[in-house]
């Protein structure tokens, strides 16, 4: 046999291994914002980053523009035998339901969503429960007696998000008044910096003197007015402290990571398990950040409010209303 009908054989077997080495590969798709939205999806990133340095493993990753890209991002990466092949978003919940259903031997996550079927795993957090610190917290930080809240899409994860805030709010001081807007009623409304300092400016010219922001990419240009207007911004999602030292009084981090971290891991392991996560302050899936960058703003007072909160939700001595279970917002 010529050497030149040995060469295909041999790059085929090549391209073979290669495919085989790429099924152990875990895979990611980001929502609408891009990985480093300096939020929700950068949470995410940030789990990828820990798995591969942890791992010495690579990871495949897609961020999409639109809603619509998802399901044949996520059918490619299946089509691949990649596994498990994350997304990112409650946007993105059709996509992998469908996807799940087209690949039935592969496995799914999906971050902030619950998708039903028996290769999906669903991680969805206790929003309520951080955003009552964060209340807890603004309260006790204004001067004013007026604070604000700007979300993303008017959907019922930030109604969850923005009805916790209140409640924390008003328990701290009765007296206490939460302005708030929504962004839009689309997924467009996580990327829009512009529209959430347009919003904050209008929060603050009624009096507010601090701003949280549960609104992704959008929430960028809230925190940028909040420092603008020398009041005090809030973060969410990611570790915001950060991007307007000494303006941010803290963040409330939903650990999109450590969904992210956990769900390749058991995956690797083989004990990759479909069904739902619910993760809240008891479960480390909500926390809110105390660093050099914000020390100088949370007096003793606020640190021990925000520590007796913490606690007495945790031990479920204290029941923050979820408008997801419990109905609506009494303070909306």
């Amino acid at each position: 046999m010529k050497r030149w009908m040995i060469a295909p054989a041999f790059a085929l077997l090549v391209i073979q291994a290669a495919g085989l080495s790429a099924a152990a590969a875990p895979a990611i798709v980001y929502s609408v914002g891009g990985k480093f939205d300096g939020s929700f999806n950068e949470s995410a990133y940030a789990g990828v980053t820990r798995y591969k340095e942890e791992t010495g493993k690579t990871v495949r990753e897609f961020e999409i523009e639109r809603a619509a890209q998802s399901l044949q991002a996520l059918r490619n990466f299946a089509t691949r035998n990649h596994a498990p092949i994350v997304a990112i978003g409650f946007n993105q919940a059709s996509a992998v339901g469908e996807a799940a259903k087209a690949f039935p031997d592969k496995s799914f996550a999906i971050i902030d969503m619950v998708v039903d079927a028996p290769n999906v795993a669903s991680y969805v957090f206790k929003e309520h429960e951080g955003a009552y610190i964060a209340g807890v917290l603004a309260a006790k930080a204004s001067e004013s007696g007026v604070i604000g809240f700007v979300g993303g899409m008017d959907i019922p994860i930030i109604r969850r998000f923005l009805c916790g805030y209140q409640e924390g709010a008003l328990a701290t001081n009765p007296d206490i008044k939460v302005l708030y807007n929504m962004a839009g009623d689309t997924p467009a409304a996580f990327a829009d910096p512009v529209r959430g300092a347009e919003l904050a400016r209008g929060q603050i010219d009624a009096g507010a003197d601090v701003i949280i922001q549960a609104a992704g990419g959008t929430g960028i240009g809230v925190l940028q007015a909040a420092a603008d207007a020398d009041v005090l911004g809030i973060g969410t999602d990611s570790n915001q402290n950060g991007m307007h030292p000494g303006k941010v009084l803290t963040s409330i981090r939903k650990r999109v990571d450590n969904a992210v971290y956990d769900s390749f891991t058991a995956a690797a392991n083989g004990s990759f398990e479909p069904g739902v996560r619910v993760l809240g302050l008891a479960e480390g899936g909500m926390d809110w950040v105390l660093d050099d960058h914000n020390r100088a703003l949370i007096s003793d007072d606020m640190k021990s409010a925000a520590a007796s909160a913490v606690s007495a939700i945790s031990d479920g001595s204290l029941k923050v209303h979820d408008v997801l279970t419990d109905g609506p917002c009494p303070h909306s």
